[in-house]
């Protein structure tokens, strides 16, 4: 049984939801800097490029569904990061991620299970 048998999509979402809140965490940490402009990944759209029928690698279809954020109120810095969007984001994201694992931590124990033969 291969990792995608046993794992699904959730292997490679979890994978996009880690490369998304790294770039969430890069927005945050560019705050303060003069004409940083925020970038965010579109997670379903790049879910769809990883595992549809001209399936990418995860890190491909992040790269291909990243956009930058249009703020709602500019800068006169010319920086687009809003924190408070930005902190939201990496919030849903967190527990999305976290949601994520605990699923898989799930199917690991449920076949670690099978093999001891405990029912």
């Amino acid at each position: 049984m291969g990792s995608d048998a046993l794992f699904g999509i959730h292997g490679t979402a979890l994978q996009i939801r880690a490369q998304r809140m790294a770039m969430l965490a890069s927005n945050i940490a560019n705050a303060g800097t003069p004409g940083y402009k925020a970038r965010d990944v579109d997670f379903t759209k790049a879910l769809d490029s990883a595992t549809g029928d001209n399936a990418s690698s995860a890190s491909a279809a992040v790269s291909d569904n990243v956009a930058y954020r249009v703020p709602v109120q500019s800068s006169l810095d010319g920086n687009t990061v809003e924190l408070p969007v930005e902190q939201t984001q990496f919030a849903e994201n967190a527990v999305a991620y976290k949601t994520t694992l605990q699923f898989l931590q799930g199917r690991v124990d449920t076949v670690m299970q099978a093999l001891k033969g405990d029912n």
